[in-house]
């Protein structure tokens, strides 16, 4: 850990930044100059302006889509320092074809692309659901096979979106494509996002030695094509539920995973969960959690971490 960390009182990485805190604001005063940036998703949403951020400390950034259109009009409004990549993460031979088009050095990946709230069960060519299929396993696969590009740049960061939809299921193991349990759309969505963090966890054991770190992030709530799948006044009611402050708008929405994968102050930082630019305390239980804070004790857990990437190694392997 860098000696500019700061831990707060609670032990937790403390940045100065945090709820309302935009993209922009977290990268000010960041040189990214000559270095290289993945942004997942990068054609819609938070993953706009993700990429528009590092752009603008200097990045050159690919925009990795599965939309290839849309990612050149977006790619054109953040201007020469950004391209397109076509990526489809629920497909292994999209990825696969990604990393082999790879070259030289990659110094920052955020895995902000995702899919939420399907509202029936699907499942991919290979068996596998939807949700777990795109949000871990494509991610997985991306950054595994993009791991001597991250090695060569000797201090890259890997960004891990998450939310605290983990709270929903963690990763039932035994049962990850609803073979034999009923399926329920948001329960599938969390045990997505409870496996994002289990990467993060994971990644920060394997690749430390690598100049590696690795992080996952909560962006907020924020309205954005993610919930295309869910009704039409989800959002809405989110903010009856939970009050007017609960909803970030998309710049602010950003402002985690660019702090994670920029900041100074998270040098030799990995392995952690963030939210609103600070690391998130541990809930220990759910009547402990309001359901929009914290990280659950299981999406930590090395041992789950362990597990995960053996079975997502043995699925990628078998794809």
């Amino acid at each position: 850990m860098s000696t500019s960390t700061v831990l707060g009182t609670n032990g937790l990485v403390a940045t100065g930044f945090g709820w309302a805190s935009t993209a922009a604001e977290v990268a000010a005063g960041v040189d990214l100059d000559g270095r290289r940036a993945i942004v997942t998703g990068g054609a819609s949403g938070i993953g706009v302006e993700t990429a528009r951020a590092l752009a603008s400390r200097g990045a050159k950034v690919t925009l990795a889509v599965r939309n290839v259109a849309a990612g050149q009009q977006v790619a054109a409004s953040i201007g020469p320092m950004a391209r397109v990549g076509p990526l489809d993460l629920s497909s292994p031979e999209s990825v696969a074809a990604f990393v082999t088009a790879w070259d030289g050095p990659l110094d920052i990946l955020v895995n902000n692309a995702g899919v939420m709230g399907v509202q029936t069960l699907q499942r991919n060519a290979a068996g596998w659901e939807t949700q777990f299929a795109t949000n871990h396993l494509g991610h997985f696969a991306l950054a595994c096979g993009l791991h001597d590009a991250l090695a060569m740049s000797g201090n890259a960061r890997v960004v891990s979106l998450s939310s605290t939809a983990h709270f929903r299921s963690p990763v039932v193991f035994d049962d990850l494509f609803y073979r034999f349990r009923a399926y329920d759309p948001i329960a599938a969505y969390g045990q997505s996002k409870s496996a994002n963090v289990l990467f993060a966890v994971g990644a920060a054991q394997r690749w430390a030695a690598d100049g590696i770190t690795v992080n996952a992030v909560m962006p907020g709530g924020i309205a954005t094509a993610l919930q295309r799948h869910m009704a039409p006044d989800y959002m809405e009611q989110a903010r009856v539920r939970y009050g007017e402050g609960v909803l970030k708008s998309v710049e602010q929405g950003a402002a985690t995973s660019v702090l994670c994968a920029v900041s100074p102050v998270l040098e030799g930082v990995t392995g952690r969960y963030f939210e609103d630019c600070n690391e998130a305390p541990v809930v220990a239980s759910a009547a402990e959690s309001d359901g929009l804070h914290g990280v659950a004790p299981y999406a930590l857990d090395p041992t789950n971490a362990d597990r995960l990437w053996e079975i997502s190694e043995r699925l990628l392997a078998s794809a």
